[in-house]
């Protein structure tokens, strides 16, 4: 069992930046695939970006890359989303989310364990 808790979630106006963390608790974290989701209002749920346990790699949405970066901290379980030129379509529940490496890390739909997500609002 993984254990998430997501933080840093707020308001901001367009162009500002915001930093969400989730910490990990439970299994091994450094054996996990973690990624970052978000669900507007109406929408499904997306992931945005994976971190890959191994190499570090990282991979995101077109809709996100080049403005948010993923990365972790094994030392403090704790995997980050910084959120730079935040536009108001970023707006949505973030939610963090963490699935067993195995040969690589899953599609967004095998992810399996799941925070309980903080919102981020950015107003035009």
């Amino acid at each position: 069992q993984v254990q998430l808790v997501e933080s840093g979630g707020g308001s901001v106006h367009a162009g500002g930046s915001l930093r969400l963390s989730c910490v990990a608790s439970g299994n091994t974290f450094s054996s996990n695939c973690m990624a970052w989701f978000r669900q507007a209002p109406g929408k499904e749920r997306e992931g945005i970006a994976t971190i890959n346990p191994n190499s570090g790699g990282t991979s995101y949405v077109d809709s996100v890359r080049g403005r948010f970066t993923i990365s972790r901290d094994t030392a403090k379980n704790t995997v980050y989303l910084q959120m730079n030129s935040l536009k108001p379509e970023d707006t949505a529940m973030y939610y963090c989310a963490a699935a067993r490496w195995y040969r690589g890390c899953p599609p967004y739909d095998q992810y399996n364990y799941w925070g309980q997500g903080t919102q981020v609002t950015v107003s035009s």
